[in-house]
């Protein structure tokens, strides 16, 4: 009796365990593209030309213009696509964005600078609290709730156009 209430015990944490996961599924429709929107500080998931999620982001500490080099704090505004993906972030998850793209490198060099690089979508710390406030070195920021739905939700290869 005493071993079958030890594996009734260990059974029960297993499956409390496994709903607290952050790696979730999603079985909805394919996203079909990101659209960011910086001044209202707006993510959005299409599928086509219907949004089926949006979310309040947190941008880069000066995120005014586009992205010229490392260490601007601007997050960077154009046509790029989801290029990878960090379970392991630092940042709960993280789905990178394709910058830099060719032209960035070059206007970057044109300065004598680097472009920088490694522009995320990711999950928010604790001290950054909720709503747009604008933290990151360039990344768009989200709760940690709502990357774990996106890193489910959104595919390598999506196109993500970040609009002023």
């Amino acid at each position: 009796m005493r071993i079958f209430r030890i594996i009734l015990l260990l059974g029960a944490c297993l499956a409390v365990t496994a709903c607290s996961s952050k790696f979730k599924t999603y079985n909805g429709p394919e996203i079909t593209q990101v659209v960011v929107h910086k001044s209202d500080r707006r993510m959005y998931l299409l599928h086509h030309d219907k949004v089926l999620e949006s979310y309040d982001i947190g941008l880069g500490f000066a995120p005014s213009g586009h992205k010229r080099f490392e260490g601007d704090g601007k997050t960077p505004e154009g046509l790029y696509f989801i290029d990878r993906r960090n379970p392991d972030s630092r940042f709960h998850l993280s789905i990178g964005i394709s910058y830099p793209n060719p032209v960035d490198r070059a206007e970057a060099r044109a300065m004598g600078k680097s472009p920088g690089g490694d522009i995320f979508i990711h999950g928010r710390p604790k001290e950054y609290g909720k709503g747009g406030r604008d933290w990151t070195w360039g990344c768009i920021a989200v709760t940690d709730r709502e990357i774990e739905d996106i890193y489910a939700m959104v595919r390598d290869g999506t196109p993500i156009a970040i609009h002023p």
